[in-house]
């Protein structure tokens, strides 16, 4: 969001709110949404948890402490077609405000476990977005933007610094307790890493 309103666009936000089992993350979108002055910040629910098969939405236990070389298969808590069904409502929401682009934060390098994180899969959501909608059939395609996609967590750290993003209101815990980061999971494994090469310490911790 920080590189989008960067790009001189108006930002809308939207929140999944898809069955996960904690609502840490959807707290500080709404932190973070404001700090960075969306015009719009919409809710969508969706039951994910109804499919399951996650360690997220499901009583299915979060890894901790795992090596970083085991972090490249497809870890239990990928949802099934999360950035799926997420894309989706975000290119109804984009059609709706007439935006010209979806920014989705999705990264490829430092974790490259899940499947719709990948470049080839935003190139075949990009061609489904051109095919599937109104703005697309009439010459306006929606772009889907995916800025963060082939940088390391330490340069995407960085780039919001840069922007004035403040990561003490940012959450990335796959299984906080009473609302703070647990330190061991494979999120919180690999923003630390980060922080700590740049010399920083995490200011959620």
């Amino acid at each position: 969001m920080a590189i989008a309103r960067g790009d001189g666009t108006e930002p809308y936000a939207l929140t999944v709110l898809y069955g996960q089992r904690h609502l840490e993350e959807v707290e500080a979108s709404k932190r973070v949404a404001a700090q960075l002055g969306a015009v719009e910040h919409k809710f969508v629910r969706v039951e994910l948890d109804a499919i399951g098969g996650s360690a997220l939405t499901d009583a299915i236990e979060v890894p901790k402490d795992r090596d970083e070389s085991k972090m490249t298969d497809i870890p239990v808590t990928y949802v099934p077609a999360r950035n799926t069904v997420m894309l989706s409502l975000a290119l109804g929401y984009a059609e709706v405000v007439g935006a010209e682009a979806i920014y989705a934060g999705v990264n490829a390098v430092d974790y490259s476990g899940y499947p719709d994180c990948r470049p080839e899969y935003i190139a075949a959501f990009q061609t489904l977005a051109r095919l599937a909608t109104k703005a697309g059939v009439e010459g306006r395609p929606i772009e889907i933007r995916t800025p963060l996609i082939q940088l390391t967590k330490p340069q995407i750290i960085q780039r919001g610094l840069e922007l004035g993003v403040d990561y003490a209101l940012t959450h990335s815990c796959y299984d906080p307790a009473d609302g703070r980061p647990c330190g061991h999971c494979d999120a919180c494994l690999i923003r630390l890493k980060a922080f700590e090469s740049l010399g920083m310490k995490d200011p959620a911790l």
